[in-house]
């Protein structure tokens, strides 16, 4: 089932991080207005035109609501297992972490190569069950690393990705005409989420030093990446197939959503939220790297595990 090359795109993934590099080291540019966009303006465009098209369904929605609870109930989990080991802000950055990964900038253009259209579709709907989760209870964990319950809400209710979810789904299911030529201008939106989302990290390792370099916090959060995850997404696969069935198709987009590498979006909400930023940028940094080369053996093995190769 896995005979596609994966090299090229996920090369092409880490020649964004270096362009960031570049871009910080030679042109003095600051990260900061630039996960502003992201958060503010072109995931949720990117968002919107993506629900929009897909026709959300109930089962759909499903996949969305299953996405969501799975991620809050990992990210909750590591965030009281965590407080005794870290200091609050580590410890919320860390549970934010290990509820996502890199399933939009990283993993979409994968699932693309990988996947048919409707494989893509059900990636999509899973891909934005993790992404509420990132701006709902993860923006809430990582906000609560140093700002009060009222003061996290607040920054929530800000937040423009859940009204745009909303938007998509009014327009959706009240089937309300959107015209070719605004979808159109949306669609470049999709491009600069990928480029900008990549280059995002490598513009906060152009500003760290040696002294950022934690161990302990970089262990925790590959454990969490490449291994909880991964095993998490075969457990399930494996349930699914023992109970109600699912197809090999939608296998694989689980499977995928396992082993994606750290979601650059902790380096974006670390950044917005000033909570120790080049921290998260080193530990995405090292498990973007593995991605080459261990994606394709995970999914591998995944794949004949769960009997599907």
């Amino acid at each position: 089932m896995l005979d596609v090359d994966l090299s090229q795109p996920l090369w092409m993934l880490l020649t964004f991080v270096g362009l960031g590099w570049i871009c910080a080291r030679r042109l003095a540019v600051d990260p900061r207005p630039i996960a502003t966009l992201l958060i503010y303006i072109i995931a949720p465009l990117t968002f919107f035109r993506g629900l929009v098209l897909g026709g959300p369904s109930v089962d759909y929605l499903l996949l969305t609501a299953a996405l969501f609870a799975l991620a809050s109930a990992i990210c909750l989990a590591v965030s009281y297992l965590a407080r005794p080991f870290f200091a609050p802000q580590e410890a919320s950055l860390l549970a934010f972490s290990a509820g996502t990964g890199n399933t939009g900038y990283f993993g979409l253009p994968i699932a693309m190569v990988l996947l048919p259209p409707e494989g893509v579709t059900q990636y999509l709907f899973c891909l934005l069950g993790i992404t509420l989760f990132e701006f709902s209870v993860g923006y809430y964990i990582s906000a609560r690393g140093q700002f009060s319950v009222r003061q996290s809400l607040t920054k929530i209710v800000r937040l423009p990705l859940i009204y745009a979810f909303i938007a998509a789904l009014i327009v959706a299911g009240l089937e309300l005409p959107v015209p070719g030529t605004v979808l159109e201008g949306l669609d470049y939106f999709k491009y600069c989420y990928t480029v900008l989302g990549m280059m995002i990290i490598g513009m906060t390792l152009g500003r760290v030093s040696m002294r950022a370099i934690d161990s302990r916090f970089i262990i925790a959060c590959v454990a969490a990446r490449y291994v909880l995850w991964p095993l998490v997404s075969l457990l399930a696969v494996l349930a699914l197939q023992a109970s109600i069935g699912i197809s090999p198709q939608f296998a694989m987009v689980l499977l995928l959503l396992g082993v994606v590498p750290m979601a650059a979006n902790v380096v974006v909400v670390a950044i917005e939220l000033n909570i120790r930023p080049e921290k998260g940028a080193i530990a995405v940094l090292l498990t973007t790297l593995a991605a080459p080369l261990l994606i394709p053996l995970y999914l591998s093995a995944l794949l004949t595990l769960s009997g599907l190769q």
